[in-house]
């Protein structure tokens, strides 16, 4: 593929797994870094997220592992925790793995991620979480 077809493919990917928050992210670097929007788009989604060798249910939880892990990122951990969900992961699945996070990343991070969570939950009229054992 050509670069402007890697980019359309990787659109695609980023509609069906972010939606809307994702053209956020691309939009807000159109100014500052168009060629850093792009690569987001093209490798990322296009080639990257595409992948048949993971199911994006599984894609997503790697992402939201890496992302509460490294701190600081709670623009993204907010755009995939909404990309969970939209490829079927449950509220309860992504609480248990930030929980499960804290075991390698640590408390703080573990509460940072889980904070970015609540906010999503809460858009989504996802909570309260019962279920947790």
């Amino acid at each position: 593929m050509n670069r402007e077809e890697r980019y359309g493919y990787g659109m695609k990917v980023l509609e069906r797994v972010d939606g809307e928050a994702g053209q956020r992210i691309v939009d807000s670097l159109a100014d500052t870094s168009p060629e850093l929007g792009h690569q987001v788009v093209a490798w990322a989604f296009g080639d990257m997220y595409s992948r048949a060798e993971l199911p994006p249910r599984d894609r997503q939880l790697v992402t939201l592992g890496v992302l509460a892990a490294l701190g600081g990122c709670e623009i993204e951990l907010e755009v995939h925790i909404n990309a969970a969900l939209n490829v079927g992961l449950t509220a309860t699945e992504i609480a248990e793995a930030l929980l499960h996070s804290a075991v390698y990343c640590g408390m703080p991070r573990s509460i940072n991620a889980t904070l970015v969570a609540k906010k999503v939950f809460t858009e989504r009229g996802l909570l309260p979480l019962t279920n947790l054992g």
